[in-house]
């Protein structure tokens, strides 16, 4: 497998060693080592070095085939939900037809001998006419689909796709948050966050020659160095001897100095001490250490992470504003997961969990009667946002993410949920609104064109009112539905 490559099927590595970029099944956004005896899996990608595998499993038996059959049967479990205006409408328009037919009745009754056979059958058609036209459905028709239209406009301007109005519908009454860590929480890249200057050097200097040793290397957390250096416009120089020492690092000579550059092995192989606890501290958070020394002394300490979007932490206070319980799910290690849930303000976090584990506990918090959204980005992240009464995805992710999820955030913005939230109450508030509307003339009307007042006040409603009724009836409807277009998230 060469550098850039897919894995295609799942083995284990029997001549070589890379990085390989495994995010997409474990969340995790630094690409993990593999030497020989290490397992590789289908669907991830290869970065760097060039390795020769042997295939362990192959078709539907890989993990990534599995993955699929799982977002399959979560998708298909999903049981639709029947619209409001929909199981009106099947009592409402049989009953209407009722009390027309009782209405005639009624008036070929008591009108027979009070107005006579012509009268009456006159009085008896103007109040069935004028029941069936006045009741005519058609603002309850349009009471839900306008309202889910202006709604889902009015997210795709705010950056929020809408694939299901279901979703939408669903989205305010749910009593659960579950987010990804990688890619959904932080940014899922690694960068240079902290410099930690030890020795007689500057922190541009330790960057500069940090920079010029690992402009050479393919590694990923040189990238992350090299691009930190290139954000701070700090140059690198000219390097000579330059050497790559397997499972620790790298060294080489710049100006009269050999430097080395690595982990905490380089640095025991020189015979140079260092605050082990210190360090200890800081890989606790999920920072990966890189050390630079000469042949004397430590000279400094870069630590690269996974860093929190600036977004998140408000995001959670304002989920928890809107009374939502947030729990955080990541294939990362317990340390890293639970310092970072900490600092956003999270509630709950499962730590070191697979694919599957995602969807179970999805499951879980669902059989406890719980309504769940589930937030990600990952192919790892696919059965739980299937299985999740909404499923929302980053508009940064993977193919497979989005097109499990019901609900889009463009650019990647963790913040654009509590729009859609915001969003998906607004619109259900409309179309409670625009069934009020709907109903309110019904109610008023349906007694005036029977001519349940006609004995007392004379009044009976000509099926041209009631014509002229049922228009304003939908045009209200409509009206209403066109405010939330106004209406700020």
């Amino acid at each position: 497998v060469k550098p850039g490559q897919k894995i295609p099927v799942d083995g284990v590595v029997v001549l070589g060693l890379s990085y390989v970029d495994e995010s997409m099944i474990t969340g995790e956004p630094i690409p993990v080592e593999k030497t020989v005896g290490t397992q590789v899996v289908a669907g991830t990608i290869n970065t760097t070095g060039t390795f020769n595998f042997k295939a362990t499993k192959v078709g539907s038996e890989t993990l990534l085939s599995h993955i699929i059959k799982m977002v399959e049967d979560a998708q298909g479990s999903k049981a639709p939900i029947q619209a409001l205006a929909d199981k009106i409408s099947s009592v409402f328009v049989p009953t209407v037809l009722v009390i027309a037919i009782i209405s005639f009745g009624l008036w070929m009754y008591f009108g027979l001998p009070a107005f006579g056979f012509s009268k009456a059958l006159s009085f008896a058609l103007t109040s069935f006419v004028g029941i069936l036209v006045i009741a005519c459905p058609c603002a309850l028709g349009l009471a839900t689909p306008t309202a889910i239209i202006v709604g889902v406009g009015k997210g795709a301007k705010e950056g929020i796709l809408v694939k299901d109005a279901t979703a939408l519908e669903t989205l305010h009454k749910a009593n659960i948050v579950v987010v990804d860590k990688t890619g959904t929480i932080t940014k899922g890249k690694p960068e240079l966050t902290k410099v930690e200057v030890l020795g007689n050097k500057n922190e541009k200097e330790i960057i500069s020659i940090l920079a010029t040793l690992e402009s050479k290397s393919e590694h990923p957390i040189a990238h992350a160095i090299v691009n930190y250096a290139k954000e701070k416009n700090i140059d690198t120089k000219s390097i000579s001897n330059f050497e790559i020492i397997k499972g620790k690092g790298l060294k080489g000579t710049i100006g009269d100095t050999e430097y080395f550059a690595g982990n905490l092995k380089i640095i025991s192989d020189l015979n140079i001490p260092y605050n082990i606890q210190s360090l200890e501290q800081e890989t606790k958070q999920g920072k990966t250490p890189v050390l630079l020394a000469n042949k004397n002394a430590l000279l400094g300490i870069v630590f690269v992470a996974d860093p929190i979007k600036p977004e998140a932490i408000e995001t959670v206070k304002a989920l928890h504003k809107l009374k939502k319980k947030v729990v955080m799910l990541s294939g990362d290690d317990k340390n890293t997961a639970e310092y970072i849930a900490k600092i956003v303000g999270i509630d709950k976090v499962f730590a070191e969990v697979m694919p599957e584990d995602k969807l179970n506990i999805i499951k879980d918090l669902q059989t406890k009667g719980d309504i769940v959204v589930m937030v990600g980005d990952g192919v790892n992240d696919a059965p739980a946002l299937a299985q999740a009464d909404v499923g929302v995805a980053m508009g940064t992710g993977t193919d497979v993410a989005i097109e499990s999820a019901g609900i889009t955030l463009l650019g990647g913005d963790i913040s654009k949920l509590v729009k859609a939230v915001k969003l998906s109450k607004m619109t259900m508030n409309g179309i409670k609104q625009n069934l009020f509307w709907a109903f309110i003339y019904n109610i008023v009307g349906i007694p005036l064109a029977g001519g349940a007042f006609y004995p007392v006040f004379g009044w009976l409603l000509s099926p041209v009112f009631a014509g002229f009724a049922m228009a304003i009836s939908s045009v209200s409807v409509v009206s209403n539905s066109l405010r939330i277009k106004a209406k700020k998230l």
